[in-house]
């Protein structure tokens, strides 16, 4: 679903007395995203429009705080500098709540959390992670996953790649270039269903560790206090009126939403 500007019908009687509505005056929310596709949560559909799990979210946010949003792809490893220097409000693209990054900027309440999944070969047999010496696993660079990989992994014997991107991982492993990666659980169960895939399945899934903070969270800057209180508002709403859970059901087959309820 393309994520359109969602408007408020707000009636006044001149564009130009005092009568005029701050709300309408009021710049759309610019919504931070990878400009790489990260599906199921952001990708591009046929007609080249934004849409996902995250995209309908953040409109259903939107529709609650009754504000116009748009879309803004920006590079991942420059989401936060983005963010800090006004070109986009808010970041929503499954980025962990973490104390390194609480540390530069603020969070929303958390609203989606998964682990992380390994992927692998279906005849790759060694155990995770006690059988990893001497193999090759690929991470996205700046996740929380590259996190795990070198607070958790340093001592397996594993060699650990970073990628800039999601997609190069995956493409590095169906390469033969890696022996498995480790990403979101979510994206890994698209991934395996993909056809150039076959043979390849989640082997494993990460243990609860700090590194992967508290859940996923929006991005907003320390100042914008007036923003993070109207967005935790919109989460409690569309997790109460079921609209989180519905569409994680209708992404994801299951309920990955975090309620504070």
């Amino acid at each position: 679903m393309k994520l359109h500007l969602l408007t408020v019908t707000i009636l006044t009687t001149t564009l130009t007395g005092i009568g005029m509505s701050s709300a309408l005056a009021e710049e759309p929310l610019r919504i931070g995203i990878s400009a790489e596709p990260y599906p199921p949560f952001t990708y591009t559909s046929s007609d080249g429009a934004w849409t996902g799990f995250e995209v309908e979210l953040a409109e259903a946010l939107c529709d609650a705080m009754q504000r116009e949003c748009e879309i803004t792809p920006t590079g991942w490893s420059g989401i936060i500098p983005s963010l800090q220097s006004g070109r986009i409000d808010m970041i929503m693209n499954s980025m962990s709540i973490t104390e390194a990054r609480q540390r530069v900027i603020d969070f929303s309440s958390p609203y989606y959390f998964t682990p992380g999944a390994y992927v692998a070969a279906s005849d790759f047999s060694d155990e995770i992670p006690a059988g990893l010496d001497g193999k090759v696993i690929g991470v996205q660079s700046a996740t929380t996953n590259a996190t795990f990989a070198r607070r958790a992994l340093r001592d397996s014997g594993v060699d650990v790649r970073l990628y800039d991107q999601a997609e190069q991982v995956n493409r590095d492993l169906l390469a033969g270039r890696l022996d498995l990666i480790l990403a979101d659980e979510i994206a890994m169960r698209e991934f395996v269903e993909r056809d150039e895939a076959a043979g390849f399945e989640i082997k494993a899934t990460a243990p609860h560790h700090d590194a992967y903070g508290e859940g996923v969270g929006i991005g907003l800057r320390k100042e914008d206090d007036e923003l993070t209180e109207a967005l935790n508002a919109a989460i409690a709403e569309i997790n109460a009126n079921g609209t989180c859970s519905s569409l994680s059901e209708q992404y994801f087959g299951t309920d990955v939403c975090i309620s504070d309820e």
